[in-house]
């Protein structure tokens, strides 16, 4: 019987419970690493091996962290999430303790890693990308709203940096009301009060000013061989609580072509809208999205093939059967935690 592939996971999100799901349907043994600094992560219970990590770690110091752990557990493939570029820009010293790393280069992570970065590359690379300004003071931030406005769009914020949809914000002129209060928290928030804070702010923001952007969010889930070359690409269209695959050439086409051109190896996720009924590039993560096991409807095992990819093995079918009636949605479900462990130094 084959010796099992030791594959980590580090600080990865709770959905990649699912990821570790799929780990186990390979065709050849797996042994799942995961390690965290949160000890009720439900990815500590699905792994093997379960572990807590140091917290607070720069980037350098976390890659000797890395490393010691590879050598520690003969880690074949670590998949890492947390300091992904620092560790990048380490790969041939993984690769000298036996690890693979399952990343794109740290070329192509470092283009995504700022917004304002990632958009305008694409833009140079002649992909559909919305307007977009980058605003660091009060009179910035006023005079992109005004000019969104003026062309009759709704102006919303956004980080430069960051993940996911952590800060982001509708600017309204409309002023606080009670009514504001009723109900859960929106996305809303008044620009005088943004104004204000940027002018009272010690020292310059980063922030992206961008047109609100129409539905449905079409979230394009990507496989890379090691060399860039794109190998797979299922789109997920959500509107509401409703979900559907989709392999439309005006989602996937640009995906791939992004995919090849910045050479954005093994797991990435391209999140598309639509300015003016055109989809465009919102997002680009370098990363698998938490959502990537929604493809198993469609025969795919994304994960797996990832890992398949850096130990030279095949990969398995990579071409996307849609299901009938392909319309669904999502529930939670319940998953078991570790118990309490103790901190990691």
């Amino acid at each position: 019987m084959n010796a099992p592939v030791r594959v980590w996971l580090n600080r990865t999100y709770a959905e990649n419970v699912f990821f570790v799901d799929q780990l186990r349907t390979a065709p050849r043994p797996v042994e799942i690493h995961a390690t965290h600094v949160d000890p009720d992560s439900p990815v500590l219970a699905a792994a093997d091996v379960g572990a807590l990590e140091p917290d607070g770690l720069d980037g350098a110091a976390y890659v000797e962290y890395a490393l010691d752990h590879c050598r520690r557990y003969g880690i074949d493939v670590f998949l890492p999430r947390l300091h992904q570029l620092a560790v990048a820009l380490a790969r041939s010293e993984f690769e000298a303790v036996g690890t693979r790393l399952v990343c794109p280069p740290a070329a192509a992570i470092a283009v995504f890693a700022d917004k304002a970065d990632g958009y305008q590359a694409m833009a140079a690379a002649g992909l559909p990308v919305p307007p977009w300004y980058r605003v660091r003071t009060a009179d910035e931030l006023l005079a992109a709203v005004e000019e969104l406005e003026a062309s009759g769009e709704r102006a919303c914020l956004k980080p430069a940096t960051g993940a996911g949809g952590e800060g982001f914000r509708v600017l309204t002129r409309e002023p606080f009301g009670l009514g504001q209060l009723a109900g859960l928290p929106g996305a809303a928030v008044q620009l005088d009060l943004v104004l204000a804070a940027l002018a009272a702010a010690p020292g310059a923001a980063d922030l992206l000013v961008m047109p609100y952007l129409a539905g449905p969010e079409v979230s394009v889930d990507c496989l890379g061989a090691p060399d860039g070359t794109p190998l797979a690409a299922v789109g997920r269209s959500k509107t509401s609580r409703r979900r559907s695959f989709t392999l439309a050439p005006e989602y996937l086409d640009p995906a791939r072509e992004l995919v090849a051109h910045f050479g954005v190896s093994y797991l990435s996720n391209v999140q598309f809208r639509h300015h003016h009924g055109r989809p465009v590039l919102l997002d680009v993560n370098t990363r698998p999205s938490g959502g990537l096991h929604q493809l198993r409807l469609c025969g795919l095992n994304l994960p797996w093939a990832a890992v398949a990819q850096a130990l030279g093995e095949p990969a398995g079918p990579l071409t996307a059967v849609l299901p009938d009636g392909q319309d669904y949605t999502l529930v939670s479900g319940v998953r078991p935690v570790l118990p309490r462990l103790a901190a990691a130094v």
